[in-house]
């Protein structure tokens, strides 16, 4: 019944390779039933808060990362627009945490912004050891 559902998750070792998925099982999105909408990676690692670290907006396919992920890390769609990926190239031990899909950023929301987005999965997790 969840309506993102994320997959892919595991445990590597540093600069070893992982690519997350998030399928989304709803139709159309917002007052006006579009079909795009902004999708986003969260991760949380024990003891810290919550960080968007990728967004995408399905329709152009545009996409926002944070600094912490830049050059490392690349999140697209697939042409239904019902699927989302994160390619996480290099990873680090600090990269360890629970990787997390939304959807539906809320109108003028930052794009990586926690409290922008109405839909969330249930996380997966990913461990990077030295």
């Amino acid at each position: 019944q969840a309506q993102l559902v994320e997959s892919g998750g595991g445990s590597v070792q540093a600069g070893e390779s992982l690519r997350l998925s998030c399928t989304s099982s709803i139709t159309t999105y917002g007052p006006y039933g579009t079909t795009s909408t902004f999708m986003a990676w969260f991760r949380q690692a024990p003891g810290k808060e919550r960080e968007g670290i990728a967004a995408i907006y399905t329709g152009s396919g545009s996409t926002f990362y944070a600094d912490s992920v830049k050059g490392r890390f690349a999140i697209s769609r697939d042409a239904t627009k019902k699927s989302v990926y994160l390619q996480m190239n290099y990873l680090k031990p600090e990269d360890t945490a629970m990787y997390y899909c939304a959807a539906e950023k809320k109108h003028d929301g930052d794009w990586l912004g926690i409290d922008n987005y109405n839909y969330w999965g249930q996380g997966t997790q990913v461990t990077v050891s030295s």
